[in-house]
């Protein structure tokens, strides 16, 4: 028994340090990459005499407004599963210390702020991980319209993706390949199998357990109720914000602002809605706060429109810090505001769950 609880908490340990580590070691790798591919001397300079900083601004407040709107979207979700309702800025303040978080580790922020709901508002942790589950649901579900919306609209410039680079033509044989499909059915076979031959162990019925607490929780996009079309229009408000801020990026440097007056550009809308959908994507690669992804996936989205690897990489680079910068400003104002409410009565325990 004691050999079994020993190998459980090294896995367990194991566990944590892959999730800490594989983020770290991909971003940088990238990085690392990234400073190979490029010249940083013309990066720099393009940096210090290139960028107009009043559109990095802009940026800056829509990232700061998207957030607002993210947790004003999560309350709706916490009272839908029963969890009592927060005031406006402690909503706010789950989300600005979760990305403030997530610039360290990937995930981190996402599990801090769940901790943070659940204790503050003394409610079942799983359900308020349910509730977030839901939360990035949402925002799989409006990445997969942007993708069908930017092949609609700039499928011209996705098709030379797929077709003249080696990554674009493993993504596309990779979705007609049959044999792939195949491992994946048979997969998901294999573990529905092994857990119904092994559903009497205690672990497994801790898993069950634990799982219908979180579809309860993520069962609270369906029972929204009056708030359904609120939580749509702010969904829509959210990534709108996102892609703005790609956008509005655009007007600060010389060679982006090229793209808004170039014919069939639709003033830039086209090229922004790639190059956001490219860096939408990259999110999905597990580095910290998007760090080396996000930035390559940028540069090759406009290496689509002839911009070339030193213009992007300063593009990404500009946007990326800044808006980090932003992400640590407000996660300094969340934990001083965390340290000025911890006098308040806390809350009566949440009958969710």
């Amino acid at each position: 028994m004691s050999n079994d609880k020993d190998m459980h908490r090294a896995a367990g340990v194991a566990g944590k340090v892959l999730k800490t580590a594989v983020p770290i070691a991909v971003s940088a790798g990238l990085v690392a990459w990234l400073f190979h591919k490029v010249d940083f001397r013309q990066v720099m300079q393009i940096v210090s005499e290139g960028v107009d900083y009043r559109y990095i601004a802009v940026m800056m407040l829509l990232t700061v407004l998207s957030q607002v709107i993210r947790g004003i979207r999560w309350g709706i979700q916490l009272r839908a599963v029963g969890i009592p309702r927060m005031p406006v800025t402690a909503e706010c303040v789950s989300i600005f210390g979760a990305y403030a978080l997530n610039l360290i580790f990937q995930y981190l922020g996402e599990a801090w702020r769940c901790v943070y709901v659940s204790r503050r508002q003394n409610a079942r942790l799983s359900t308020v991980v349910g509730t977030d589950i839901g939360d990035r649901a949402s925002d799989g579900v409006m990445i997969g319209l942007l993708i069908l919306v930017a092949m609609y609209a700039a499928g011209p410039y996705l098709d030379r993706f797929m077709d003249n680079y080696p990554l674009g033509k493993d993504i596309q044989h990779c979705l007609t390949d049959g044999t792939v499909w195949a491992w994946a059915l048979a997969a998901i076979a294999a573990l529905a199998i092994a857990a119904r031959i092994w559903r009497h162990t205690p672990f497994m019925q801790g898993v069950w357990k634990s799982a219908s607490r979180i579809a309860a929780g993520f069962a609270s996009l369906i029972h929204l109720k009056g708030d359904t079309w609120l939580y749509i229009v702010m969904t829509l408000g959210i990534w709108a914000c996102y892609f703005l801020e790609t956008y509005s990026c655009f007007w600060a440097f010389p060679f982006t602002r090229e793209l808004t007056s170039h014919p069939g550009y639709a003033m830039g809308l086209l090229p922004g809605l790639v190059v956001f959908v490219f860096g939408a994507c990259s999110m999905a690669v597990p580095s910290s706060g998007g760090l080396g992804a996000w930035n390559l996936a940028v540069m090759f989205a406009l290496s689509l429109f002839g911009v070339s690897e030193s213009d992007g990489a300063a593009y990404s680079v500009v946007c990326w810090g800044f808006q980090a910068a932003t992400y640590i400003a407000l996660g300094i104002f969340s934990a001083v505001y965390i340290m000025c409410s911890r006098h308040k009565k806390p809350r009566q325990p949440a009958a969710a769950g």
